[in-house]
C-alpha cells in the first residue's frame, strides 16, 4: 500500500491540474463580419415586388433569392459558368498545397475562431437561415447552431488523434515488420449541398476538409444562396485570422451547369440532395473516376411500440415530423404504431398538432414556418390527395397565421392522416414536409417487415418500455442510423458517422468515419529493427545439428525472404510454400510444428555441398 499511495496523490493532483486548466479560457481572438447589407430594411424596388418573381421563370445567369415565408426580394448572386469553376478550383488547389504543411493547433486556432463567433451570433446567424429557408429560430438553433458548435468541439477534442498515423498488426508473416495507416489530405473536396440547413450544410463538409489538410468548394444551393454567401464571410475571416493561404475555401453559386463543373474538377465529391441528382453525379463522376459520398435523404420509419409513455413519445413524435417544416433529410416520415395503444397515440398526435401555428417565423410567434421551395406544397398536396383517394382519413391540421399575399402557396398546414398502407404514394415517396401518416402493426416481425418495405434506407427511431426490445427490432432495420427511444439524436454524436443504404445514398459524413473520408488513406510497411534484420533472399548456409539453434534463429527472420524465392526456381519450392503456410497458419500447434521441422530439412538438404554443388 506504502508504494502505491504516493502514484494515487500523483494521479489526483494530475486530474486536479487539468481541471484547473480547463477553467483558463484560450485565448481566442474575435473576428468582424460585415452585415449592413444583411439587414433587412423593408425597402422594395419594383424588382422585388410580390408581382414581379424572376425566379419562377429561372434567369441562366442570376441566382434570385427571396424569403420564402413573405416572398421578398433580397438580391441574387452569379451563376458561375464550368470554366470560372475550374478556374476556382485550381486556386483552391494552389492553397491547399501550402495548408497542408499547416500544424494541427494552426487548425484548431481556426476552428476556435469559428465557434467563438458562433456562439457570440447564435441569433444573427439563425435570423439568416430563418430568411432564406422560412424556418423558425428554435428549428435553425437546433438544426444549424447546435450541430455545428457539437461537431466543432468533436473535431478539437479528437480529430487530430483520428488523423494521426493508426499502427496495425503485421500478422504472422511479416512480424519483423510495422504496418501503419497514414492519412493525408485529398487535395480539394467539393461539395455541393442542399438548402433545408443552409449553415450547417456549409460547415459540415467545410470543417472536416479544413481540419484534414484540404481545401474546400461548395456550391450552395440556389435556393439557399442569400445566406450561404454570408456564412462565407464568416470562414474567411477566421481563415484570415489565422494566416491561411487566400482561395482554402471557397463558395460558388450557380445551377446544375455549376454543380457539374465542380464534379469534373474537385478531387473528391460530398452530395447532398435528391437521389435524382446524385444518379447524375454518379455519372458525371464516373468520367472521372473521381470518389462520391452521397446523402440522399430518406423515408424513415418511427416504430413505437405498446409498452411506452404515450403522451412522452407522442410529443417526441411531432417534433420528429415537423423540425423545419419536415425539412429534414432524418426527419421522421412513416409512423407505425402498435394497434393496443393506436387509438391513444393517434389521439395525443391530434392534440398537439391541432395546436400548432404556422407563419412566417421572424413576424409573430408561430410553432412552424414556410416551406422553402417554391410550389413544393403541391406535391405534398398530390401525395394527400393520392392518399385519400386510397381510402387514407385526415385527422387533423394545424392553423395559418397571418400570411402574406404573396407567400401563401409557401406554407403547408402539419397534417394527421390515418388509415394508410403501403399503396399510397405518401408511405413511399420522400415528402419532404409536414405530414404525419400514422400505420397500425401487430406484432414486432410486422414493425420490422413494414420499416423495410421502402426504396430509402437513411435511419429510424424505434421507441419501446423494453430497451432490448427496441434495440432488437433496429438491428432487423436495413438502414445506416438508428436511435433507440428518441429522434435523430444520432446527429448530436458528432463521433457517429451519418448515411444511408438503398436510394438513400452511400458513403458517410461526421464522425471518425466522415473525417478519414476526406483523406487519402495510405498503408506503409517497414522493417521492424532496421538495419539490423532486413528483408531479403537468404544465402545458402550449412545447417547441421550441432548449430541448428543459430540457424532457427535466422531462419525465423529470413523464412519471407526466402518465400520469394530467389532465381533459379529450385524443384521443391512449392513443397517449400505449402510447408511454410502449414507452419504459419496451422489450426493447431503440432501440425505447425511438423511443418517447420519439414521446412528445415528441406533447408538442409537445400544447403547441403551436394546441393550447392548441383546448384552452381
Amino acid at each position: 500500500m506504502a508504494f502505491w499511495w504516493p502514484l494515487l496523490v500523483l494521479g489526483f493532483a494530475f486530474a486536479i491540474c487539468r481541471f484547473l486548466l480547463m477553467l483558463i479560457p484560450p485565448n481566442v481572438p474575435s473576428i468582424d463580419v460585415d452585415t449592413s447589407d444583411m439587414v433587412d430594411d423593408g425597402n422594395q424596388t419594383k424588382e422585388n415586388s410580390f408581382i414581379y418573381i424572376p425566379s419562377r421563370g429561372r434567369t441562366p445567369d442570376k441566382v434570385q433569392c427571396y424569403e420564402p415565408a413573405t416572398m421578398k426580394y433580397m438580391g441574387f448572386f452569379p451563376a458561375l459558368e464550368p470554366v470560372e469553376v475550374k478556374e476556382r478550383v485550381e486556386q483552391a488547389r494552389k492553397a491547399q498545397k501550402i495548408w497542408a504543411k499547416s500544424s494541427f493547433r494552426q487548425r484548431r486556432q481556426f476552428l476556435r475562431i469559428l465557434l467563438k463567433y458562433i456562439i457570440e451570433h447564435q441569433e444573427l446567424i439563425c435570423e439568416l437561415s430563418s430568411r432564406d429557408t422560412g424556418k423558425t429560430m428554435v428549428d435553425a438553433s437546433l438544426g444549424e447552431i447546435m450541430t455545428t458548435c457539437e461537431k466543432i468541439t468533436w473535431l478539437l477534442s479528437e480529430g487530430e488523434r483520428w488523423l494521426k498515423p493508426e499502427y496495425r498488426s503485421s500478422g504472422r508473416s511479416m512480424l519483423h515488420k510495422t504496418s501503419k495507416v497514414e492519412f493525408h489530405p485529398l487535395g480539394v473536396i467539393g461539395a455541393i449541398v442542399s438548402w433545408n440547413y443552409p449553415f450547417h450544410n456549409i460547415f459540415n463538409p467545410m470543417l472536416a476538409a479544413v481540419f484534414s489538410g484540404n481545401s474546400v468548394v461548395i456550391k450552395v444551393s440556389e435556393h439557399a444562396s442569400w445566406s450561404g454567401c454570408f456564412y462565407f464571410r464568416i470562414i474567411q475571416a477566421a481563415l484570415n485570422v489565422v494566416g491561411a493561404p487566400e482561395n482554402l475555401v471557397d463558395i460558388i453559386t450557380g445551377f446544375a451547369e455549376t454543380g457539374e463543373a465542380l464534379v469534373s474538377s474537385a478531387d473528391k465529391i460530398i452530395f447532398v440532395g435528391s437521389p435524382g441528382i446524385g444518379r447524375m453525379i454518379m455519372r458525371n463522376a464516373a468520367e472521372t473516376l473521381t470518389p462520391v459520398t452521397l446523402e440522399l435523404g430518406g423515408k424513415d420509419a418511427f416504430i413505437v411500440c405498446e409498452d411506452v409513455d404515450v403522451h412522452h413519445v407522442a410529443q417526441v413524435a411531432v417534433r420528429a415530423a415537423l423540425q423545419s417544416s419536415g425539412q429534414n433529410c432524418a426527419g421522421a416520415e412513416r409512423f407505425y404504431v402498435h394497434r393496443g395503444i393506436y387509438s391513444s397515440f393517434v389521439a395525443e398526435v391530434v392534440k398537439i398538432v391541432k395546436s400548432v401555428s404556422v407563419g412566417p417565423p421572424l413576424s409573430g410567434r408561430y410553432d412552424m414556418g414556410a416551406l422553402c421551395l417554391i410550389e413544393h406544397s403541391e406535391k405534398l398536396q398530390s401525395l394527400v390527395i393520392d392518399a385519400l383517394d386510397k381510402g387514407a382519413q385526415i385527422v387533423a391540421r394545424g392553423s395559418f397565421g397571418n400570411l402574406s399575399e404573396g407567400a401563401v402557396d409557401q406554407f403547408f398546414p402539419p397534417t394527421v392522416i390515418v388509415n394508410v398502407n403501403h399503396s399510397m404514394k405518401l408511405m413511399q415517396e420522400e415528402a419532404f414536409g409536414p405530414i404525419m401518416p400514422i400505420m397500425k402493426f401487430s406484432s414486432d416481425e410486422e414493425a420490422v417487415k413494414l420499416a423495410n418495405d421502402s426504396k430509402y434506407g437513411l435511419g429510424c427511431a424505434v421507441f419501446s418500455g423494453s430497451k432490448r426490445r427496441a434495440k432488437e427490432i433496429a438491428s432487423q432495420l436495413h438502414i445506416g442510423v438508428a436511435a433507440i427511444n428518441d429522434f435523430a439524436s444520432n446527429y448530436m454524436c458528432q463521433s457517429l458517422p451519418f448515411g444511408g443504404v438503398k436510394h438513400s445514398g452511400f458513403g458517410r459524413f461526421a464522425g471518425v468515419e466522415g473525417l478519414r473520408a476526406c483523406c487519402l488513406v495510405k498503408s506503409v510497411v517497414e522493417d521492424r529493427w532496421w538495419p539490423y534484420i532486413k528483408t531479403m533472399i537468404p544465402k545458402p548456409i550449412q545447417v547441421s545439428f550441432e548449430n541448428l539453434f543459430t540457424a532457427i534463429i535466422k531462419f525465423a527472420f529470413s523464412l519471407i525472404g526466402f518465400a520469394l524465392l530467389q532465381y533459379p526456381v529450385s524443384e521443391n519450392s512449392f513443397e517449400f510454400q505449402e510447408l511454410l503456410v502449414e507452419a504459419l497458419y496451422g489450426l493447431n500447434v503440432w501440425d505447425r510444428l511438423r511443418a517447420f521441422a519439414n521446412i528445415l530439412k528441406i533447408l538442409t538438404d537445400y544447403n547441403s555441398p551436394a546441393s550447392i554443388k548441383r546448384a552452381d
